[in-house]
C-alpha cells in the first residue's frame, strides 16, 4: 500500500472511531459502575411537560445508569419527611431516586420509575419449615427475607413505612396528603372516592420492597389496584408487578444525555416502542444536533485555513515565492 492509499486510511478511521467510542463507554463504566452504562428512555411515564423539558425525563433521552447499593434508595416518603436525614433531597424534577428495574426480577424491558416509598417488615416469625403452609394465617411469607435463623423465608406479621407516620400495621395505608406522609399531587380532579393525591389503601404486600410510581401516570402506581384504587399496574409475564426488591434494581437514574435515544427508537425495528411518545421538540433538537456535529468539522476546518493564511509567515512566503517567479 501507497503512504495514502485510501483503504489503509479508511481503516485507520474506523479504528480510530471505534477506539473513541470504545473509550467513552469505558469511561461511562467506570463513573457509573453499571453495564450498560445507558438507558433508552422509550415512554412519557416520566414526562413533566407535554412539550419535553431538560431536567425531567423524556421519551428519548439517554439516561446514566449508576449501580449503588439498594439501602441507599431514597424513596420519596423519605425525601419529603422533615426528620429524614435525607429530606430535600431530589432527582428528576421531583424528591426521591429513580430506579431502573426488571419487572418482577424477570427478563423484558425494565421500568423507570420513580420509588414513593419502601415497605419493610417490623414484626415477624419464623416459619415452619417443614410445613405445606408455613407462615400464620394472619402472616405473609417473604421466601427471600432472610429469617432469625439466617435461613431465607421470614413470616411478616407487621409492616412498617419509613418516612411516614405508618409503623407496625398488619396491611398499609398511606395517606399522601400531608397527614401520614408530605402530599403528592396526582394532577387530576377528585372523582368516584379518588383523590386528588396519592393514597395507597389497605395494602397488603407479597413482601418487603418499594412502591414506584411514574411522574406522569396520574398516581397509577406500578403495583396495581391492591395498592392503590384505580391503578392498571405495570404487568410481567407472571402478573402485576410486586413491591420492587432491591435485587430487581438495575441502577439508579443518573444524569441525562437529552434527545439523543431518539434515533434509538428510530430505528429499532418491528419489536421496538417507536418514536410516538417522543416530544416534537426532541425532534428539533436532535436534528440541530446532528446538523451541527456534521457541519462544524468543515467549518472549523474552513476557519483554521483563513486564519493560517493570514498569518505574517505565509504570507511572506507567498510574496518571496513571487518575487522568485517574477526574477
Amino acid at each position: 500500500m501507497s503512504e495514502h492509499d485510501p483503504l489503509k486510511t479508511l481503516l485507520l478511521e474506523m479504528a480510530l472511531a471505534v477506539g473513541m467510542i470504545a473509550c467513552l463507554v469505558g469511561a461511562m463504566f467506570i463513573h457509573t459502575g453499571s453495564m450498560p452504562p445507558l438507558v433508552v428512555v422509550e415512554s412519557k411515564s416520566m414526562i413533566h411537560e407535554e412539550g419535553g423539558e431538560l431536567g425531567s425525563i423524556d421519551a428519548g433521552d439517554l439516561i446514566l445508569v449508576h449501580d449503588q447499593p439498594g439501602d441507599t434508595i431514597v424513596t420519596y416518603a423519605e425525601a419529603t419527611d422533615p426528620e429524614n436525614t435525607a429530606y430535600g433531597y431530589q432527582q428528576h424534577g421531583l424528591e426521591g431516586d429513580v430506579i431502573i428495574y426488571a419487572k418482577n426480577g424477570e427478563g423484558g424491558t425494565p421500568i423507570i420509575h420513580r420509588a414513593i416509598m419502601r415497605v419493610v417488615a417490623e414484626e415477624t416469625v419464623l416459619p415452619d419449615r417443614a410445613a405445606t403452609t408455613p407462615c400464620p394465617e394472619e402472616a405473609t411469607y417473604d421466601a427471600e427475607r432472610t429469617a432469625e435463623d439466617g435461613l431465607p423465608g421470614s413470616c411478616i406479621l407487621t409492616w412498617s413505612v419509613p418516612g411516614t407516620s405508618v409503623k407496625d400495621v398488619s396491611n398499609v395505608t398511606v395517606r399522601f396528603d400531608g397527614t401520614d406522609a408530605a402530599y403528592y399531587d396526582c394532577e387530576r380532579p377528585a372523582h368516584a372516592g379518588v383523590e386528588a393525591h396519592l393514597v395507597v389503601w389497605q395494602w397488603e404486600p407479597e413482601h418487603e420492597g418499594m412502591l414506584t410510581l411514574g411522574d406522569n401516570n396520574k398516581c397509577s402506581v406500578d403495583q396495581g389496584a391492591g395498592a392503590t384504587n384505580g391503578s392498571a399496574g405495570v404487568h410481567s409475564p407472571s402478573g402485576v408487578v410486586g413491591p420492587v426488591r432491591d435485587s430487581w434494581v438495575l441502577g439508579v437514574a443518573g444524569g441525562e444525555i437529552p434527545w439523543l435515544g431518539t434515533v434509538k427508537l428510530m430505528v429499532g425495528g418491528p419489536d421496538s416502542y417507536g418514536t410516538r411518545d417522543v416530544p416534537s421538540s426532541s425532534f428539533i433538537a436532535l436534528f440541530v444536533v446532528l446538523g451541527a456535529v456534521l457541519l462544524l468539522p468543515q467549518v472549523s476546518e474552513q476557519t483554521f485555513r483563513w486564519w493560517l493564511n493570514r498569518s505574517p509567515e505565509l504570507t511572506e512566503l507567498a510574496k518571496r515565492e513571487l518575487d522568485q517567479e517574477a526574477s
